[in-house]
């Protein structure tokens, strides 16, 4: 299996932790990521949050590719350069901002308010 992170550990990264345990045996979740220290330390489902400063180090050690990017809006381009540069090859960007990485770098970018106004866009389509 591949070894995957959630990086920001707000409500959206403490779902994505909870909803991923167990759903995809190929897919290994082993760690989040956060700057707020009332996180760093919490573990849900045995998966642990680390200060963000630990990055590079627990990628290296826990042999992690991918990367699932839920951090507020203004961190996202930031965090996700930072992401790159410590070997993460595959990124799923559950932020708002689009982003323009390497061309060896796999995205895959999902805004959930579009996937809602594509939805109501049908439904108020198919009810005319």
């Amino acid at each position: 299996p591949l070894n995957v992170i959630v990086v920001g550990y707000g409500n959206l990264g403490k779902a994505i932790t909870t909803y991923f345990i167990g759903n995809r045996p190929q897919l290994n979740l082993v760690a989040a990521f956060d700057i707020d220290p009332k996180k760093i330390g919490l573990s849900i489902s045995n998966i642990p949050c680390y200060s963000i400063d630990r990055l590079r180090e627990i990628i290296a050690l826990k042999d992690i590719s991918i990367a699932i990017l839920t951090v507020p809006t203004q961190s996202a381009r930031e965090m996700a350069k930072v992401l790159v540069s410590t070997g993460i090859k595959g990124l799923l960007n559950f932020t708002t901002v689009n982003l323009n990485l390497e061309k060896d770098i796999y995205l895959e970018e999902y805004d959930m308010i579009t996937s809602l106004e594509k939805v109501a866009y049908f439904v108020k389509h198919r009810e005319e």
